[in-house]
């Protein structure tokens, strides 16, 4: 009679069991699509194309594991197969049962119901039994026993097996098992259950589905990124083979065979801190771009459908921070800036896993150049201002204007037909390395100015004198001002044996009044009129009258310099203040 009743129990904990095999997703049934193109921004984002033949479940959708973090409003999802049609994507979080392998006694005995064993239990003799079952409560069963609204749970094992034994069913707690000897053949694997998001491609079939459907989509994610930089071999004949290289940075996923778009260009997006409900996270994707249509991509978008999902739970406090590791996708050095044209340059087979870093080479193009020394002089703040700076901040003030140096720069005449893009440039000339600067984005006909090294052969001195002052001599809003005036000059000696191309600009606080030679002069205008506030600037009390009665000027010279020869260039200016 007690033996009756032990079978009985093992039969009602197997049903169970049964049930949750049933209702649980195999992981060999779900895919993952394969990417067939990506286009890169230089900023870490990237428009993605999936696209191939997946297969299908028993009621022919196609179910991904795969649920990317896109920017909302650029997932999409397209059929591209006649005989059915997309009918809408869903995602959401479903048990998964995954085969792994059994790494203890526990997960062997698990993975090997209906074998005949050998076992042999603490302190006690070995004997012969078959392994009837582990009782389960399936989800279904949780579900159904659950108050309402419960969330969802995963299956719950029991401690003990089952085992059939001479006379019954004997269940015997898996701890107490010390040894198992296998007699038949041994299954080392067993499929355990777990959450996982997946995506499902709802189809609608013209006719019975088949086993496998084209499917594909679209989306911008951040994970990608190209940092692009160049090789700049000079000749020293006014030639120069600029060599352009990619390095790609893939933090998104496996990139196998496909054709990269690597886009010169920072588009604006106007939902860049919204992720897409799609993607079943909380975090906040930073997305600053948008994609760049390709030639597939242009169909994807002709045979496309909005994502649709009923578990999205909008946020209601603030955006959320992004939580776990920050991707890594190197430095910002050449992430240019929003005013760079879009140019795209594609390589095919790319393959590159994700967390994998390459360099590929894009192009190589001679441009010509020239020499140019550059003396860049800025403005000082005036005595006036200085009175209450620290010795610190006028320490700062002497060392930036002290014996100011001249620039060798290469000109670069772009007659390419793409841009230039924000890069870092190694020059080169007879494989010995001259130095490294920054290009900066050159559209096509224009020119850019490449920072060599200083110019220590081409020496300079410079000098400012206050020449006069005219008491009240500007009124402002009833208030008078004093007129302070100054001239300077820049001596300037080529030391070299050749003649050499010299610009010089020297700007001022105040108003330019003449200029020696052919001087250009310019009033770039009061604050906010096209110059920038240089870094000192904070550090004094301006009054607030300043940006109504000074302005800002600058004066230009361009010539050449025969070797072994001076120059002088001479300039005056004014500017006003109240005491």
């Amino acid at each position: 009679m007690r033996t009756h009743h032990v079978i009985t129990f093992g039969l009602c904990l197997l049903l169970p069991a049964a049930l949750a095999s049933a209702e649980s997703i195999d992981d060999h049934a779900i895919g993952r699509m394969p990417v067939k193109e990506v286009t890169v921004f230089k900023d870490g984002h990237a428009f993605v194309l999936h696209e191939g033949p997946m297969p299908t479940d028993d009621a022919g959708n196609v179910v991904l594991d795969y649920l990317p973090v896109p920017v909302i409003g650029t997932f999409w999802a397209y059929a591209d197969d006649k005989a059915a049609k997309l009918a809408g994507v869903v995602a959401a979080r479903r048990v998964v049962s995954v085969k792994r392998t059994a790494l203890t006694v526990a997960e062997m005995i698990e993975g090997n119901v209906g074998a005949a064993v050998r076992i042999t239990e603490k302190d006690g003799q070995p004997y012969a039994a078959t392994i009837a079952a582990v009782p389960t409560r399936s989800t279904e069963e949780i579900e159904t026993t659950s108050p309402p609204g419960a969330p969802p749970a995963l299956p719950v094992k029991a401690k003990v097996v089952l085992l059939t034994v001479e006379g019954g069913t004997k269940a015997v707690p898996l701890a107490r098992i010390q040894e198992v000897t296998f007699a038949d053949d041994f299954k080392p694997g067993i499929a355990s259950a777990e959450f996982r998001n997946v995506m499902t491609l709802k189809l609608d079939w013209k006719r019975k589905p088949a086993k496998t459907a084209n499917v594909g989509m679209t989306y911008v994610q951040r994970g990608v990124r190209w940092i692009p930089n160049y090789r700049v071999d000079i000749d020293g004949k006014g030639n120069a083979t600029l060599s352009l290289q990619a390095t790609l940075v893939n933090e998104l996923t496996d990139l196998d065979n496909v054709t990269a778009h690597l886009v010169i260009g920072v588009p604006t997006f106007a939902f860049k801190d919204t992720p897409d409900p799609i993607s079943m996270q909380e975090t906040v994707a930073r997305l600053s771009s948008v994609m760049q249509p390709s030639n597939q991509t242009a169909y994807a978008f002709s045979n496309a459908m909005m994502t649709q999902t009923a578990i999205y739970q909008p946020r209601r406090r603030g955006a959320a921070q992004p939580s776990g590791a920050t991707i890594d996708l190197g430095s910002d050095v050449a992430a240019g800036d929003k005013q760079e044209d879009l140019y795209v340059f594609t390589i095919n087979n790319i393959t590159l896993k994700k967390g994998e870093r390459m360099t590929v080479p894009i192009s190589k193009v001679t441009l010509p150049y020239k020499d140019v020394f550059v003396l860049d002089l800025p403005f000082a703040p005036p005595p006036e201002a200085q009175a209450n700076a620290n010795n610190q901040q006028q320490a700062e003030i002497a060392r930036l204007f002290h014996a100011p140096k001249a620039m060798h720069v290469l000109r670069l005449a772009n007659t390419a037909e793409a841009p230039l893009t924000t890069a870092p440039a190694m020059i080169v000339r007879d494989r010995r390395v001259m130095a490294q600067g920054m290009i900066q984005y050159t559209p096509a006909g224009a020119s850019c100015d490449l920072t060599m090294t200083t110019a220590v052969d081409v020496g300079v001195k410079a000098s400012d004198t206050e020449t006069g002052r005219d008491a009240n001599a500007h009124k402002w809003h009833g208030r008078s001002y004093d007129r302070i005036n100054l001239a300077g000059t820049i001596h300037l000696t080529n030391h070299r044996d050749k003649t050499i191309s010299v610009e010089v600009r020297r700007s001022v606080l105040g108003f330019v009044d003449s200029a020696s030679g052919d001087g250009e002069i310019k009033q770039l205008g009061r604050h906010g009129s096209g110059w920038a506030r240089p870094f000192w600037w904070r550090w004094y009390s301006w009054p607030s009258w300043w940006r109504h009665v000074n302005s800002t000027g600058q004066v230009s010279w361009e010539f050449d310099l025969k070797g072994d020869e001076s120059i002088d260039l001479g300039y005056e200016w004014h500017y006003f203040w109240r005491w």
